[in-house]
C-alpha cells in the first residue's frame, strides 16, 4: 500500500525513508514498532523477491541511552529503617548487599549459601550463567536470624505455599511500601535501583571495573562502564570555573553555605 503505483523493483532509499517518516510523525509509532516495520520490509523483499536491502536503505532509529538510576547511601539506609518485618528486611538487604536482580534473590536455595566461606552462589542467572558473590558477615548474621525464625525448607525466601519461592510481585510491593514510608524524594524508585546503587557505591569505594563486572555478572565490560557515569568520585577532582572567579566580579556567590540545603 505504501508503494502506491510504484513497482517494488523501483523502490529507493527515499521511498523507505518517506514511509518511515509517515509512521513516526503521522502514526506516532514507538521506536520498537519502527524497528519491527524495518524488519518486516527487509524480510518481505528478501523472501518474496530475493532482494537484499542494505543497511543504508533501512536506517534504524538511534538507540536511547539512559544512565542507571541509583539511591544514595542515606536513602538506602532510610528505606531499610522502615523494614520492621525480619523476612522483608533480610530479603531487601540481601538485594543491596550483593547487587542481586529480582529473579536472582527469589531463586536462592539454602544449598547456595556457603556460610563458612561467606559466599553466595547465583545459579543460571541472566544469560544462563552461574557466579559467586561475597556475603558480608552482617548479612550472614541477618540471614541466620531470619532462617531460625522462619525455617525455610528449600528456597531461602519462601512464599505462602510450602517450599515455593516468594513471588516477584510480593517483593516489589514490599520495596515499594518501604520507599513510600521512608519519605525519600525518589518515590519512583524500584527494587532494581538497589542493584544500581550497589554498583555505584562499590565504584565510589574504589572497586575496579573488572571485579565489578564479575560481581554483577555482566557479559560485556561496557555495561559495567555505565556506572562510571553516575559515580560521584569521577567528578570530585573537577573544579568549576565559577568557583575560581575573582570575588569582586562575582556578585552571585553566597557569603556562607546554608546549613541545610533545599536539594
Amino acid at each position: 500500500i505504501w508503494l502506491g503505483d510504484k513497482n517494488h523493483k523501483e523502490v529507493r532509499k527515499e521511498d523507505v525513508s518517506q514511509y518511515m517518516q509517515y509512521l513516526v510523525i503521522e502514526k506516532k509509532i514507538s521506536r520498537s514498532y519502527q524497528n519491527q516495520a524495518i524488519n518486516a520490509i527487509k524480510s518481505f523483499y528478501n523472501h518474496t523477491f530475493s532482494i537484499h536491502m542494505s543497511s543504508d536503505m533501512l536506517e534504524r532509529p538511534r538507540k536511547e541511552y539512559h544512565l542507571p538510576q541509583f539511591l544514595t547511601r542515606e536513602e538506602v539506609s532510610n528505606i531499610f529503617h522502615t523494614l520492621g518485618n525480619l523476612k522483608h528486611r533480610a530479603m531487601i538487604s540481601l538485594v543491596y548487599a550483593c547487587g542481586l536482580r529480582l529473579g536472582e534473590v527469589i531463586r536462592i536455595r539454602l544449598t547456595d549459601i556457603e556460610a563458612s566461606q561467606r559466599l553466595l552462589m547465583i545459579r543460571q542467572s541472566k544469560g544462563n550463567k552461574d557466579r559467586m558473590v561475597p556475603l558480608p558477615e552482617s548479612i550472614l548474621l541477618l540471614l541466620n536470624d531470619y532462617a531460625q525464625a522462619y525455617r525455610p525448607k528449600i528456597f531461602l525466601f519462601e512464599g505462602q505455599l510450602d517450599s515455593q519461592p516468594y513471588s516477584e510481585r510480593s517483593v516489589q510491593q514490599v520495596f515499594k511500601n518501604a520507599v513510600r514510608k521512608s519519605g525519600i524524594r525518589k518515590q519512583d524508585a524500584t527494587l532494581h535501583w538497589l542493584r544500581h546503587s550497589y554498583a555505584t557505591h562499590l565504584l565510589e569505594m574504589g572497586t575496579n571495573l573488572r571485579d565489578l563486572q564479575a560481581l554483577l555478572g555482566h557479559k560485556n565490560i561496557k555495561t559495567t562502564e555505565g556506572y562510571t557515569h553516575v559515580s560521584s568520585t569521577k567528578f570530585r577532582h573537577i573544579v568549576s570555573p565559577f568557583d575560581v572567579l575573582p570575588e569582586e566580579s562575582n556578585n552571585l556567590k553566597l557569603p556562607n553555605t546554608p546549613k541545610k540545603l533545599y536539594f
